[in-house]
C-alpha cells in the first residue's frame, strides 16, 4: 500500500480534504481515520509532526495579514527576541532588531526590555507559508503596554467596536476617559481609572454581544455616562 501525504505544515484544510492516505500516518486534533485515509473535520490550519498529522481549527480564531496591528502577549525570550500570542494558530515572533525604533544596548538582557507575561502593541510586516508571523514596533504607534489589562473579543466583532471613520471608538474613549488600544486579532488594551475600566469593559462586551442592534452608539453612551467626569 502506498504511504502518501496530500499536505503540508501550514495548509488550510476544509472538512472532507484527504490529508493523507496509509495506515503510517496518525490523525490528531480535527482529523480522523477512515479505513487508510485520514480526513478533515473542519476548516483548520494543519500541524505536521513526524507521522502525526493535526487539524488546527481556524473558526473563530485570528488569521493574521500582512500589516494587520494586533496586541500580543510574550510568552518566551529568546537569544534574539521574544515569542508572541497573538490569539491564532500562527507563531509569532518579535525580533530585537524589530523591536525598536532606537539602537538596542545588547549588555541589558531582553527580560529588561520586555518579559514574558507583558503585552506589546505591533504591526504584522511578514507571513510565511509555513505559518510564522514577523512583528515590528519599530513605528509609532506600536509599543510596548505597561499596566492596564486587555478584553478579550471576537476578532470578527472588531470593526463594530471601532465603527465607521473610527466613530465608536471615539465615544468609548470621550465616556470613560480610558486609554484604549485596538488589535484587530480580537484584543482590546484599556488603562485608567479601576471603575471606568469595569464600565468600559461592559460596554465593549455589550458591542460585541449586540453588534447588529439599533441604537447601539446610544446605549453605550448610556452605559458610559455614570463614570464620565
Amino acid at each position: 500500500m502506498t504511504e502518501k501525504i496530500n499536505v503540508k505544515h501550514g495548509d488550510i484544510v476544509v472538512p472532507g480534504d484527504i490529508l493523507a492516505e496509509g495506515m503510517d500516518f496518525l490523525p490528531s486534533g480535527n482529523a480522523i481515520r477512515e479505513d487508510n485515509k485520514i480526513i478533515s473535520t473542519s476548516l483548520g490550519l494543519i500541524n505536521v509532526k513526524g507521522h502525526v498529522i493535526k487539524v488546527i481549527p481556524l473558526s473563530g480564531r485570528y488569521v493574521p495579514k500582512q500589516r494587520d496591528a494586533v496586541i500580543g502577549k510574550v510568552t518566551d525570550v529568546s537569544k534574539y527576541g521574544w515569542n508572541v500570542e497573538i490569539k491564532s494558530p500562527f507563531e509569532a515572533e518579535l525580533n530585537v532588531l524589530d523591536a525598536f525604533a532606537r539602537r538596542v544596548d545588547k549588555r541589558v538582557p531582553l527580560t529588561k526590555m520586555i518579559d514574558v507575561g507583558e503585552y506589546v502593541f505591533a504591526e504584522i510586516y511578514d507571513v510565511s507559508k509555513q505559518g510564522y508571523v514577523k512583528l515590528s514596533m519599530k513605528n509609532r504607534p506600536y509599543q510596548k503596554l505597561s499596566g492596564g489589562i486587555t478584553i478579550e473579543v471576537s476578532p470578527s466583532k472588531i470593526p463594530r467596536i471601532i465603527g465607521k471613520q473610527g466613530s465608536m471608538i471615539k465615544v468609548l474613549k470621550e465616556y470613560s476617559k480610558c486609554q484604549i488600544i485596538v488589535g484587530q486579532n480580537g484584543w482590546v488594551w484599556v488603562k485608567g481609572d479601576a471603575e471606568k475600566i469595569v464600565a468600559l469593559s461592559k460596554a465593549i462586551k455589550l458591542i460585541e454581544e449586540k453588534s447588529h442592534t439599533h441604537g447601539l452608539t446610544d446605549k453605550v453612551k448610556e452605559l458610559l455616562t455614570e463614570v464620565k467626569k
